[in-house]
């Protein structure tokens, strides 16, 4: 079942997430920054069981961020990324947005929905206020990519 995060799904979502990051695969995302953000996430369960999650982070007036795109490694490959993916791109086009941007080592599964690469430089300053924090900050390694909806 696909839907949107509630408070009680929080410590599960960030497990996930801390899965994939002590993997160097992802940013661990901590409970302060999950709470706080708990409406950009959708999730999918079955029988109570977190099985992956993704988050649409509004960044401006035109741009949101495709963020925190996990699915747990043992129903990898059954289409639900994509189908958290989707939603959260769907929400997009549903509030207006003009562009959608995600920081990515899987560009191959980003470009499936019309995300390409572009060099960070193209996104606008505010993107970067989280990257302060990030322990590969300055260097980051991240490829970006952008959708134009």
């Amino acid at each position: 079942m696909l839907r949107k995060a509630q408070i009680s799904d929080v410590r599960e979502i960030q497990k996930l997430l801390t899965f994939y990051a002590n993997r160097g695969e992802m940013l661990s995302r901590s409970l302060s920054e999950l709470y706080e953000s708990i409406r950009d996430f959708y999730l999918c369960e079955e029988g109570g069981k977190l099985l992956g999650t993704c988050a649409l982070h509004i960044m401006w007036e035109d741009l949101a961020e495709l963020r925190s795109v996990a699915v747990a490694e043992e129903v990898g490959r059954q289409g639900i990324g994509t189908r958290l993916v989707q939603a959260c791109l769907d929400e997009a086009r549903a509030l207006g947005l003009k562009k959608v941007f995600c920081l990515t080592y899987k560009p191959d599964f980003f470009a499936k929905f019309g995300f390409r690469v572009v060099d960070k430089s193209e996104l606008p300053h505010k993107v970067w206020r989280d990257c302060i924090n990030c322990v590969k900050f300055p260097d980051c390694d991240e490829i970006a990519m952008l959708l134009e909806i």
